[in-house]
């Protein structure tokens, strides 16, 4: 009979970043399994503290901030001007993007009152900013926020209370080309983040209804295009195309982690590496 790791082994593995495979490992005994234990748990001890100490000495930036940046060098140099809004936005916003009372997000929102919440997306704030700027500038109108957002997500290893979202959004494009444009839009931030080999898949959206997710073992990103159900109550008529990306999940693909949780805001772990090594 084959053993595998206790579920305390497997825990502590698991925070450390071991691969899926080292998870999955089987032993003929409880001394061989408990061997190997000890000598994974050392080395993966040992590859975090160099992690920090790369940290220390070299980059000085956490991984996330080092994405954010270099996103916003990509997008600004594609002609995407970056924004930034509040954080705490009103019953009112979410409401217009459908989110009501019965709605299956509105019990994961994080309310500070009857009126107000900590934002769940990206998307209410550049609504309102496209409203405005049809006004002030010429279409396409290009523009994106790098920002937090809140949800009372199941705990797991992918999915985060608190997490950073890239919304990239193009307003007043021709409606003929909003699937090839998507498609561009999806390709510049993999590229840029440094992954390869993803799909481009249909799925179904609470908010947007049908959308193109971009996939990598998991959802990374989230897509979609105008005309829309919800326009009508930002006053947007123009046919648009969004896309947007949650990037503690492109850093775990991009650096083989197993555990979102290393990759985000954290007193826990400092740049993808658990602080009790």
């Amino acid at each position: 009979m084959s053993i595998t790791w206790t579920m305390i082994q497997k825990q502590r593995l698991q925070e450390l970043n071991a691969s899926e495979i080292l998870q999955e490992m089987c032993f003929e005994s409880q001394h061989e399994r408990d061997r190997a234990y000890q000598e994974q748990e050392h080395l993966l001890v040992v590859r975090g503290k160099q992690k920090l100490l790369e940290l220390l000495e070299t980059t000085r930036r956490p991984a996330l901030s080092v994405l954010e940046q270099q996103l916003v060098e990509a997008l600004t140099q594609k002609g995407f001007v970056q924004v930034v809004t509040p954080t705490i936005i009103s019953k009112t916003a979410l409401a217009k993007m459908s989110v009501s009372d019965d709605h299956p997000l509105f019990s994961q929102v994080f309310w500070l009152d009857s009126k107000r919440c900590l934002r769940p997306m990206l998307a209410p704030n550049l609504y309102t900013l496209w409203k405005d700027l049809l006004r002030l500038w010429e279409k396409p109108i290009r523009i994106f926020e790098i920002g937090t957002c809140y949800r009372k997500e199941s705990k797991g290893a992918l999915h985060l209370n608190e997490f950073t979202m890239l919304n990239l959004t193009e307003l007043g494009l021709p409606e003929d080309q909003r699937h090839q444009r998507l498609e561009e839009l999806a390709s510049l931030v993999m590229d840029t983040a440094g992954i390869v080999d993803y799909q481009l898949e249909s799925e179904s959206s609470v908010v947007y209804g049908d959308t193109l997710d971009v996939v990598k073992g998991i959802e990374l990103g989230s897509s979609a295009m105008g005309p829309h159900a919800l326009d009508d109550q930002w006053g947007i008529f123009d046919p648009w195309v969004g896309i947007g990306f949650g990037l503690e999940r492109l850093l775990m693909i991009k650096e083989g982690s197993q555990n979102v949780q290393s990759m985000g805001r954290s007193l826990t772990y400092l740049n993808g590496v658990r602080l009790n090594i």
